[in-house]
């Protein structure tokens, strides 16, 4: 099963809908919506596509740290839902992406 689902199509880690980096970090410690989380993991595919370590050759990433406080699946900085969704449009920088699958405590 994917752990990480990705919409966020021009980031380096995306390959085909799932999230291929090492880890990820999902922030926005006091969020009260997902508009307010991010994945501070994304890197833009058009100025770190070249990176021969930027994906995980092992296969889709499962490894989430959670800063986000407020939500409801933060179990001690782990997450605890099955699959996340990350999205974001016309994202250039990581502020721009958020964790839709934020649930406030």
């Amino acid at each position: 099963m994917i752990k990480i689902n990705c919409k966020v199509e021009n980031c380096s880690h995306n390959k085909q809908g799932s999230c291929y980096s090492n880890r990820i970090n999902v922030g926005g410690k006091g969020a009260k919506t997902d508009c307010s989380t991010c994945c501070g993991s994304f890197l833009d595919k058009d100025n770190y596509s070249t990176l021969t370590n930027n994906t995980n050759s092992k296969g889709e990433c499962n490894c989430l740290v959670c800063e986000v406080n407020t939500c409801g699946y933060n179990d001690n900085k782990s997450c605890s839902a099955k699959t996340i969704l990350v999205s974001g449009n016309n994202v250039n920088v990581y502020t721009e992406t958020n964790c839709s699958t934020f649930k406030l405590k």
